[in-house]
């Protein structure tokens, strides 16, 4: 939910889930549904329209309800009301709560030990800096701290805080909570939103919107690997540019798939331990592979990836009637 969203948008999202799905072998495609409008519209609003959005899909089946940017736990308890088909839902009516518990930023901080294999630096001390505070960066940033790093930078949509000697996360988390920015932080320094892309550190992590670095800006980033928090944050170019000037990086739906490994274990039954131990298993695996096939045979980390979750896609539709490829070829 953004109050300027867009089919578009839509359209890349729902391809980047089904390449996650994929990838983490679940048994689910890919699909994806955008709300314009404001998140932090009167909650009253927000769950009328949101009980509306469920009734219109009330017999599309296909479609399983879960949290994104702009919804929550909350939310999702509307849905399940209205249709009962979702996850993500409160601890209190037997879900797994992905946004509380921090699903997406567990398997971020897996993505990272496996990738800092490939890179001439380790974790302890590193210099983390995570554009976008929100529901999956604040937790990447608390489990990295409790490995040893360091977190210098932090931003939201009204700006970014800085301090080289470090930030407090338990701070910035709660700040959060209280409906603050980052800019409410007792000290740091107070830069603008976009400034967060030019701090120096080891370790980027964009948590946020689709296309935050492209051809435009990537050259202002100073760091030495990158891991994506957000759903198609860097546009291709750009990616192209980082692999060429050294900076590693792992892509989307290989290090954010916590959130939808984590799902479809709610929805499976399993628990929130379960869960995790899925998450660790399968985004490790799938960051080794896809890295070390992007050394050995010089591509790009996102081509390495796209390689893994179509062969994937490939071979589950060839246990059904049909294929998907021979109808619809420019699916990659």
């Amino acid at each position: 939910m953004a109050p300027d969203v867009s089919t578009e948008e839509c359209f890349r999202l729902a391809r980047a889930m089904t390449l996650k799905n994929a990838a983490a072998d679940l048994p689910h495609g890919g699909g994806k549904i955008v709300i314009c409008g404001d998140p932090r519209m009167p909650q009253e609003k927000k769950k009328q329209m949101l009980r509306a959005l469920a009734s219109a899909l009330r017999y599309g089946e296909e479609y399983i309800f879960a949290p994104d940017m702009g919804t929550d736990e909350l939310c999702m308890a509307c849905i399940k009301d209205e249709i009962g088909r979702v996850v993500g839902l409160p601890c209190g009516i037997g879900g797994i709560p992905l946004d509380e518990v921090g699903a997406t930023g567990w398997g971020l901080a897996q993505a990272t030990e496996v990738a800092l294999q490939y890179c001439n630096f380790e974790l302890k001390d590193a210099r983390v800096v995570v554009q976008g505070f929100g529901a999956v960066g604040r937790h990447a940033a608390r489990f990295l701290t409790q490995r040893g790093a360091t977190l210098v930078g932090a931003a939201d949509s009204e700006g970014t805080v800085h301090d080289p000697d470090g930030l407090d996360v338990d701070t910035l988390i709660r700040l959060k909570k209280e409906g603050k920015s980052v800019l409410d932080y007792p000290g740091g320094k107070k830069l603008d939103s976009n400034a967060v892309i030019t701090i120096p550190c080891d370790i980027w992590i964009p948590a946020a919107r689709p296309d935050v670095i492209n051809e435009s800006n990537v050259h202002l980033l100073n760091t030495k690997l990158i891991i994506e928090g957000a759903n198609i944050p860097i546009t291709e170019n750009a990616e192209k540019i980082l692999y060429e000037a050294g900076i590693r990086y792992v892509p989307d739906f290989i290090a954010n798939a916590g959130g939808v490994i984590c799902a479809a274990a709610e929805y499976q039954g399993a628990n929130q331990c379960t869960a995790f131990g899925s998450i660790e298993e399968k985004v490790r695996k799938n960051t080794a592979q896809v890295l070390e096939t992007a050394k050995t045979e010089g591509i790009l980390p996102r081509e390495a990836a796209v390689q893994l979750a179509v062969k994937r896609v490939k071979q589950a539709m060839t246990y059904r009637r049909w294929s998907l490829f021979s109808s619809a070829p420019g699916f990659v």
